[in-house]
């Protein structure tokens, strides 16, 4: 069985102007009494929340805030408190400017074996406007050190739909990516967070927000250049030659199992669904209490867990197992959609096609709906 660990590593030198996460600027302070906390709260999920012997993580994932800050060796000690099985997927987000062949070698030789580079642009003005830190040459740096030091895998993650950035700088970027011949690239149209810089000044009317048709246009463009340079799309947002899917990230997909360490992360363990306080000081007090850092859980109702299933499957190139395709109401709705060229349906698989992938999230809406407005078959909905 997957099991997976994420680690949230919430210290960040400088704040993006999008960003909503549970990040902080000037608490550099606290790396080392973060790091204490989160492996004694290792300690004591694993002996307390499961049997002897306990799972051992098939995957780990350290995100962010920007991992690449804590010095490797405090980085390590978390990742050597993590039971693993041999062939773990361990990944780390850094940023391009954060690292070196030093700290990456430190890395593999722990045991890390995927990178995941925040790059989200190439262009100069469009990194401006959303108020990253690194330029194209470091990230070449960053690629060529990964390189360098034995990584095989790693992704870069991009940013499209930001002020400024017209359809050839995306163009520019996805060909600027590739030209890196890189195993995994994630690529996400930009969205507003309420309280962020970015939405601050889209409501004082100093820019402009991200438009849906230019964003449509752009996850167009770079589906068209990442597919035909040998990545496959296997999830909306992600694109991997094979062999380099995410496998963490695939397990939240298939709604796995998996700890959340560090101050404002998400746990999902025998059916119940937990998180720690936001706050760095409030998770390590908490833990050096001996208290557990929840801030709250819950437990899913079958109907909200078929929901899910169905959201995540069918951003999946692996689609949707569907119960009921041809209930009234469910096969209307199929029919509309496969006549629109959104939907393959394969006996009762339902995938989504390209131009069905930029109306996900209303596809999914409707067949919930439509789900609920038929007789029940007496199974389970929707699942993988």
């Amino acid at each position: 069985m997957s099991f997976g660990v994420y680690v949230h590593v919430p210290f960040c030198a400088r704040r993006c102007d999008y960003c909503d996460f549970a990040t902080w600027t000037d608490r550099a302070h606290l790396m080392e009494r973060y790091v204490d906390a989160c492996v004694s709260d290792l300690a004591h999920r694993i002996d307390g929340t499961f049997g002897d012997p306990p799972p051992v993580a098939t995957s780990v994932f350290f995100g962010g805030g920007t991992p690449s800050l804590l010095p490797a060796e405090l980085l390590v000690r978390i990742l050597d408190a993590i039971p693993r099985a041999p062939d773990a997927e361990v990944s780390v987000e850094c940023n391009p400017d954060t690292v070196d062949e030093a700290k990456l070698g430190v890395y593999r030789r722990a045991g890390v074996n995927r990178l995941s580079f925040g790059v989200q642009s190439l262009v100069p003005h469009v990194l401006v406007s959303l108020g990253r830190t690194h330029d194209r040459a470091n990230v070449e740096n960053a690629v060529s050190a990964a390189r360098a030091v034995g990584f095989e895998t790693f992704n870069l993650d991009l940013i499209y739909g930001a002020h400024g950035e017209s359809l050839a700088d995306w163009e520019s970027t996805v060909s600027g990516i590739l030209t890196l011949d890189p195993p995994h690239v994630s690529a996400y149209g930009l969205t507003v967070e309420p309280g962020t810089p970015l939405d601050r000044r889209i409501r004082l009317h100093e820019i402009d927000g991200p438009d849906d048709d230019d964003q449509a246009d752009k996850y167009v463009l770079g589906d068209d250049l990442l597919v035909a340079a040998g990545l496959e799309s296997y999830e909306i947002s992600n694109w991997a030659r094979r062999g380099h899917a995410c496998r963490h990230n695939q397990l939240y997909w298939e709604q796995g199992e998996y700890l959340g360490i560090g101050c404002a992360a998400h746990g999902h363990t025998e059916g119940r669904r937990w998180w720690t306080h936001r706050t760095p000081e409030r998770y390590i007090d908490t833990v050096e209490r001996g208290d557990l850092p929840e801030a709250g859980n819950e437990r899913l109702d079958d109907l909200r867990t078929r929901e899910e299933r169905l959201t995540l499957a069918l951003r999946t190139s692996v689609g949707a197992l569907l119960d009921d395709p041809r209930s009234p109401a469910v096969a209307a709705l199929l029919s509309t959609y496969r006549d629109a060229g959104l939907v393959v349906l394969d006996d009762r698989r339902l995938t989504l096609t390209r131009s069905g992938r930029l109306l996900a999230n209303e596809i999914t809406a409707s067949l919930m709906s439509a789900h609920a407005s038929s007789p029940s078959p007496g199974g389970q909905s929707a699942g993988r």
